[in-house]
């Protein structure tokens, strides 16, 4: 074992967490379940949000027959919504596939929808003990400063790089133990910002240490610009409910429920027409918000208006109100600006 990985196993187990509501178990469909949801997402964040999924989805069967409206529904609020796309649809395949037995080896689970190469050798070292490398974002930063590795870490050449040494320090034994230090370490100690190094079990042989680089490592993404885009959604209201729009599968904020999006170059008045509505009055403009994907930003210039008539009869069209949006599957800024709203706004009277 080399000396990296037996000063990791050792930390670890002396200082490492220990009491994640994921720990302690070797059922694939929780430890999936909690590396899906730790993608993008804090653990602090994520804990309660886990623990619900679980009590409404307690297996993978639970889950692969569920509606896909109720998964985006408990996932409502955590973001990057093809996480739960993708675990809806992994599920289905292991039942459909698998005999509802989740796959053992690393090469097996990293086929299922939405599992990558370091999710897929996390599981199956963390379940069935299979000695497979993972390449996080922690364990990227980790190896980058550790061993002075130059260039941004999602450039191909140096993940090259990073995963040819990953797999080069792992230990024959205790790889569970050794993966959940690398993870520990990059969250606890070895942060994107202000690492404490006088805490890290490694600090000796670290480079980026020796050579006072530890703000500079790993290289940062190359800046770029970041996309703008607008867009206006209407607040339609009817007899104290709100029309929610259910979107595609595919794409942006895809089979949640949003506000209808007024198309560009039409007129807001006849965009309410087309829905077979009346307008009560004039529209409002609200403030607009600012929302910031992983690519692109979004301003949402949100105009409101009462109206009647029956409106569209499609599946897709949705009348909800504040009593039930709370248990739809929203887009963050759409709950915003949906929890916003007064409820003793004239709006959520019936039309006079």
């Amino acid at each position: 074992m080399s000396q990296f990985a037996e000063a990791l196993i050792d930390w670890q187990m002396r200082h490492g967490r220990h009491a994640l509501p994921w720990q302690g178990t070797r059922d694939p469909y929780r430890v999936w379940l909690s590396e899906i949801m730790l993608q993008q997402t804090q653990v602090d964040t994520a804990i309660p949000y886990y623990e619900r999924f679980l009590a409404r989805f307690p297996t993978i069967a639970a889950l692969a027959a569920a509606p896909q409206a109720d998964v985006l529904a408990l996932w409502s609020g955590l973001g990057y919504y093809a996480r739960a796309r993708n675990l809806h649809r992994a599920a289905q395949r292991v039942m459909s596939e698998h005999g509802g037995r989740f796959p053992e080896s690393a090469t097996a689970i990293a086929e299922l929808p939405g599992i990558g190469r370091s999710t897929a050798a996390a599981i199956a070292a963390f379940c069935f003990g299979a000695r497979s490398a993972i390449l996080d974002g922690n364990v990227k930063r980790v190896l980058a400063r550790h061993f002075a590795i130059e260039g941004f870490p999602g450039a191909r050449a140096v993940e090259q790089r990073l995963w040819s040494l990953a797999e080069s320090l792992l230990p024959a034994q205790d790889v569970a133990i050794y993966t959940q230090a690398l993870m520990d370490l990059g969250a606890m100690v070895c942060t994107r910002t202000r690492p404490a190094c006088t805490e890290c079990p490694v600090a000796a042989t670290c480079l980026a240490r020796k050579q006072n680089r530890q703000s500079e490592l790993p290289t940062p993404r190359p800046s770029r610009v970041v996309p703008e885009r607008a867009t206006r959604m209407l607040l339609a209201w009817r007899k104290g409910e709100i029309l929610l729009e259910r979107r595609p599968d595919a794409g942006i904020w895809g089979g949640l429920y949003a506000l209808p999006e007024i198309p560009e170059g039409v007129d807001a008045e006849t965009f309410i027409l087309t829905l077979g509505l009346s307008p009560c009055g004039a529209l409002e403009a609200l403030t607009p918000l600012r929302h910031a994907f992983t690519h692109f930003r979004l301003t949402i210039q949100p105009l409101r208006c009462a109206v009647t008539g029956m409106g569209a009869q499609e599946a897709r069209w949705h009348w909800a109100d504040a009593a039930t949006w709370p248990g739809l599957g929203l887009p963050t800024p759409v709950r915003r600006l949906l929890d916003a709203l007064s409820l003793s706004d004239d709006l959520f009277a019936p039309p006079q």
